[in-house]
């Protein structure tokens, strides 16, 4: 006996995703620190557009195996503060496996200055430190890395400048 085709389609519901504002909010459980993430400052230069960018790469203190993974973020640039939320881990496709940790970089183009990055997970924690940005002496500095005043932050996210990256165009 054949079955019926339905007539209306369940609807599946769509995943929640909190937004940066609601995340900033939000109290996290109480646990203890544990270093997750790697938040690296470094100039890179783009050969495909010729542009010179400030770059912040995200990447997980785990390495991975069988799959390539790469770190999903939403980034809000405002002013002088720039905040990451990390959203979770999206696999990579079509990419021969080997040992390396999960990796997402953010081009910026105009900073110059000092900036606050904050790295915020999705359950409230919430990570920060000052980074001062020269590209005239292609130096970036970092100022101080600390966590908010806020009930049960956590300590998951060290900040760096990784100097061995840095790439500049040719002038």
């Amino acid at each position: 006996m054949p079955l019926k085709k339905p007539k209306n389609l369940p609807k599946i519901p769509k995943s929640r995703k909190k937004k940066v504002d609601s995340a900033l909010n939000t109290i996290p459980e109480k646990k203890p620190d544990k270093l997750e993430y790697y938040c690296k400052a470094f100039f890179g230069f783009d050969e495909i557009t010729k542009k010179q960018y400030s770059v912040f790469a995200i990447e997980t203190v785990a390495e991975f195996t069988s799959f390539a993974y790469e770190v999903s973020l939403e980034v809000v640039n405002d002013k002088r503060e720039i905040i990451i939320m990390l959203m979770g881990l999206k696999a990579l496709t079509n990419r021969a496996p080997q040992i390396q940790p999960a990796r997402t970089e953010i081009p910026f183009e105009d900073l110059i200055g000092d900036y606050t990055v904050k790295v915020v997970k999705q359950d409230g924690a919430i990570n920060c430190a000052d980074y001062n940005f020269n590209i005239f002496t292609k130096e970036i500095k970092l100022l101080k890395e600390y966590k908010l005043k806020k009930k049960n932050n956590r300590l998951f996210c060290k900040f760096d400048v990784a100097e061995d990256e840095f790439s500049f165009g040719d002038k």
